[in-house]
C-alpha cells in the first residue's frame, strides 16, 4: 500500500514502509510519543530526586534512583525508534516533550525522601497504566511488535513501582 497520499507531516524521505493502515500508524505513534514524553519527564524527575536526596538512607536511595533513571532513559530510544519503524514521526524538542508529557514536574527546593519515593511510585504506576492503554491500542491494530515491547516496559515499570513502594515503607517505618 503506497502512502504517498498521507498527511504532509511525514517527509517522503522519512516515509517508512509499513503494512499498517495510516490511521493505525497515526494513533499508535501519538500514543507512543506521549509515552516517550513521559519517559523523558520521569527520567528528569528521577534524576532530580537522585541529585537532591538526603537523609540517613542517602546512599541506598541515591543508588536506586540512579539505577532507575538509567532504566527509564534506556526506554526512550526504543520507543522513538518504534514510532519510526511504523512510519510515524517522533519528538524533536524539549518543547514538544513539555506539551505532551502527563507526568508532572517537581521543582520544589526540598522534597523529603519518603515523599520523593512515593511521588515516583505514583508516576511509575501512571506510566504502567498508560503503557497498558497503548498496548490495548496496539492489539486493536494488530501491532504485535509494539505490543511486545510495551510488555517488557510494563514489567520493568512495575518493578520500579514495587521497589519504590518497599523503600518508602522502610523510610516511613524508620522515620519515627
Amino acid at each position: 500500500m503506497s502512502k504517498n497520499n498521507k498527511s504532509a507531516k511525514v517527509s517522503p524521505e522519512l516515509d517508512t514502509p509499513t503494512d499498517l493502515p495510516q490511521a493505525a500508524v497515526d494513533k499508535i505513534s501519538a500514543s507512543l510519543n506521549v509515552l516517550l514524553a513521559d519517559a523523558f519527564a520521569l527520567y528528569m524527575k528521577t534524576k532530580n530526586f537522585h541529585w537532591h536526596v538526603s537523609g540517613r538512607h542517602f546512599r541506598d536511595y541515591h543508588l536506586m534512583l540512579d539505577e532507575q533513571s538509567e532504566a527509564i532513559f534506556a526506554t526512550t530510544d526504543q520507543l522513538a525508534e518504534r514510532v519510526r519503524k511504523l512510519g510515524g514521526t517522533t519528538l524533536r524538542s524539549i518543547g514538544q516533550i513539555a506539551k505532551l508529557q502527563t507526568i508532572r514536574d517537581n521543582n520544589e527546593d526540598y522534597v523529603p525522601p519518603r515523599e520523593m519515593l512515593r511521588e515516583l511510585m505514583e508516576d511509575n504506576k501512571h506510566m504502567a497504566a498508560a503503557m497498558r492503554k497503548a498496548h490495548k491500542l496496539c492489539d486493536e491494530h494488530e501491532d504485535s511488535g509494539t505490543a511486545s515491547l510495551l510488555e517488557v516496559f510494563i514489567d520493568e515499570t512495575e518493578r520500579r513501582t514495587w521497589f519504590l513502594f518497599e523503600a518508602s515503607r522502610q523510610e516511613g517505618a524508620n522515620a519515627a
